[in-house]
């Protein structure tokens, strides 16, 4: 009777939620980095990982509309239990990774909120508001999911799209008054290449590529575009599920392509490229713009709703994949403490065991001199574990057509089994070779010593992967529920 009475999500609510998970401003600085080259970069990103991701997701979103679970459910109903759980806890690991990063980018935004955008390179600034700002979104979610979806609904509206529409406007302000558009400008390291080359440095369309290093932001800018599925434990919130699920998944893509393309290009036409910071470039070309128009006293306050969004897309991934993690504990996948939920139904000891794993990957913001740099190794190694999630999630799909060709599916990649292979083909082919390319330390980045940097995102990626493949092979009979 209780849950009869449960008041049904919408499908824009639910899009929100997407977006939120999926788009952050803090991408937008790192697409800027590669200037009038971030083109290529979205174009690929958008058609061999967000196109494919999005259509396979609908499918099988739509057709395990009634369980929950997610890609654990997709997974195992696919290939069985042992790899439905790694899939899942690829999910929630990477996504543990990536908290610091997106909020550092908090950390950024607010800096500007105090009026002393230098805080944004301090180390102990960001490690001091990753802990604060986690914690809180922890105990949010505590509170349960109309707290957090609420909180997720707003922030991605008052943080994420306001902001992104506002960067757009004041862009196209930029341009109409004549100012110089500062992606027509190659940076240092493409200068230096071209000229080694023996060719005239000019601004380029397609990347200048000497090596995978070339083009190791793609990683990261393929990261920018997941997440499209992680809301799919969400689906039978919906009033019709099956119907409603894959218009809310539409509707986010859409939004996305179109923050992500138009707001980058805005970052990247005020701010040099060598000149823009991982975590604080959105605010650097805000403050830039806003000064030029002498509006200057605006920039605290996108300073602090820029960082409210990026806070909404924290209490979005936190309650997900978390959620889909609970399900595997019911399931007797890993030990039974981990099924504990409170009053509210919220997964209590998990977010507290992944808190915990925050705060200790924060701490690299303590120890490492370039803030840029550690965002972007911890981004590096967030990908590479995300990445072979999608290759389990793709080869599900591929799988299940075969598998359980009758099971209802209201909606259906086109094209049948051959649309499929295609759809899911391209998608494995994006996700593969961004994979390998992540293992390449970038070009435009000062990492420091290279191998330490490889050492880093092979030892997270061998470690987070073996994990899952342990806990299963130890788990017992007693933990079934």
């Amino acid at each position: 009777m209780k849950k009869s009475n449960q008041k049904k999500m919408t499908v824009f609510t639910l899009s929100m939620m997407t977006v939120a998970a999926v788009c952050s401003l803090r991408g937008l600085p790192m697409m800027a980095k590669e200037g009038l080259s971030m083109i290529f970069y979205i174009l690929f990103a958008s058609v061999m990982f967000l196109l494919p991701a999005s259509l396979v997701a609908a499918e099988l979103g739509s057709a395990f509309s009634k369980q929950g679970g997610g890609v654990y459910t997709w997974v195992k109903e696919a290939f069985g239990s042992r790899w439905g759980f790694t899939a899942i806890w690829l999910q929630w690991i990477q996504n543990v990774v990536w908290y610091p990063t997106v909020l550092a980018f908090a950390a950024g935004a607010l800096a500007y909120l105090f009026m002393d955008p230098g805080l944004a390179d301090k180390g102990a600034y960001n490690g001091i508001v990753i802990l604060v700002c986690y914690w809180a979104a922890t105990f949010l979610t505590l509170a349960g999911s109309n707290v957090a979806s609420s909180l997720t609904k707003y922030g991605v509206l008052l943080g994420t799209v306001l902001p992104g529409i506002m960067i757009i406007v004041l862009g196209l302000l930029w341009l109409d008054q004549g100012n110089p558009l500062q992606f027509m400008e190659p940076g240092t390291a493409v200068v230096a290449a071209e000229k080694a080359a023996g060719q005239s440095p000019h601004a380029r369309l397609f990347p200048h590529i000497t090596g995978l290093g070339s083009v190791a932001f793609l990683a990261g800018i393929i990261l920018l575009f997941a997440g499209v599925e992680v809301h799919a434990v969400n689906a039978n919130e919906l009033k019709d599920p099956a119907k409603q699920f894959p218009e809310s998944m539409f509707l986010a893509m859409i939004v996305i392509f179109l923050l992500f393309t138009l707001g980058s290009l805005c970052v990247a036409a005020v701010i040099p490229a060598d000149e823009i910071s991982l975590t604080a470039g959105l605010m650097q070309a805000f403050k830039q713009m806003l000064d030029k128009l002498q509006i200057g006293f605006l920039t605290p306050i996108i300073g602090l709703l820029a960082a409210f969004g990026a806070i909404g897309g924290v209490m979005s991934w936190i309650d997900g994949p978390s959620r889909g993690l609970l399900e595997t504990a019911k399931k007797g996948e890993i030990p039974p403490f981990m099924a504990k939920t409170n009053k509210n139904g919220v997964q209590v000891n998990i977010l507290i065991i992944q808190a915990v794993i925050v705060s200790l990957l924060a701490s690299l913001y303590f120890i490492m001199d370039n803030v840029s740099v550690a965002f972007f190794v911890l981004s590096a190694m967030t990908v590479t574990l995300y990445l072979v999630m999608y290759i389990l999630m793709y080869a599900a799909a591929i799988k299940l057509r075969y598998s359980q060709p009758d099971l209802p599916r209201s909606y259906k990649v086109p094209g049948g089994l051959y649309g499929m292979w295609v759809v899911a083909g391209i998608g494995l082919i994006g996700v593969c070779f961004s994979l390998v390319v992540g293992f390449f330390p970038p070009t435009n980045l000062p990492v420091g010593n290279p191998t330490l940097y490889v050492g880093l995102v092979s030892a997270g990626m061998i470690v987070f992967v073996s994990l899952p493949l342990l806990i299963n092979k130890m788990k017992k009979p007693e933990w079934k529920q």
